[in-house]
């Protein structure tokens, strides 16, 4: 069973938010510009000129850099509650 902060929930801040969020963006982009790789790959486009090698970039390092935002914003969030928990 989990035990309830006694002075009520902790606050989520902004820098919480924008980095959720920004984690959620990228994640999106980075399916986005998979079906569009499969897509225009199955269409015959030349995938070596244009924008296509900045969008098979974001394909390969967009999940990573999503998931260790991830990770900061569960981890701030831990030590804030152990911070609360401790003070009470």
């Amino acid at each position: 069973m989990s035990t309830r902060t006694p002075g009520g929930d902790v606050p989520i801040r902004r820098i919480d938010r924008i980095l959720a969020f920004m984690s959620l963006g990228l994640l999106a982009l980075s399916v986005i510009c998979f079906f569009a790789i499969m897509i225009a790959s199955s269409a015959g486009a030349d995938m070596s000129t244009g924008l296509w090698p900045t969008i098979g970039f974001t394909v390969y390092f967009a999940p990573p850099i999503a998931f260790v935002m991830l990770l900061a914003v569960l981890i701030m969030t831990l030590v804030r509650r152990s911070r609360a928990n401790r003070g009470s």
